[in-house]
């Protein structure tokens, strides 16, 4: 397993990217084909993260957060490519995520975890 700090900044980044995403908010969102396919694969990322961590070592941490929804979500997604539920996607977004940003701060805090974001650019 990789160094358990990857995976969080990982998840981290993700978060923020699906913020930076749906900026223009709900409605664009449903009309952007591109914003819902680059939210959906930040989804996926944070899912696999999870799961490569081992949702058993993050239950003890924050426990109201479901993480075994979280990983299982990732495949949800991938193997569902020609009918997911955007109305589902937004959900996870509006209610999931902040939840996430949270729990992942703590983590990050507890662990000596700098949250700064990765070298990841976004494309010109």
């Amino acid at each position: 397993m990789k160094d358990r700090s990857i995976y969080i900044r990982h998840i981290w980044d993700c978060m923020q990217w699906i913020q930076s995403y749906i900026a223009d908010g709900k409605e664009a969102f449903f009309t952007d084909h591109k914003t819902q396919d680059a939210v959906i694969r930040n989804i996926e990322i944070i899912g696999q993260a999870v799961k490569d961590m081992g949702v058993e070592t993050l239950t003890p941490v924050c426990a109201t957060i479901p993480w075994r929804q979280i990983a299982d979500t990732r495949n949800f997604l991938a193997h569902q490519y020609l009918g997911v539920d955007m109305a589902l996607v937004w959900n996870i977004i509006e209610h999931d995520l902040p939840q996430l940003q949270i729990c992942m701060i703590l983590i990050a805090k507890a662990e000596g975890i700098d949250l700064d974001p990765l070298d990841r650019q976004p494309d010109a």
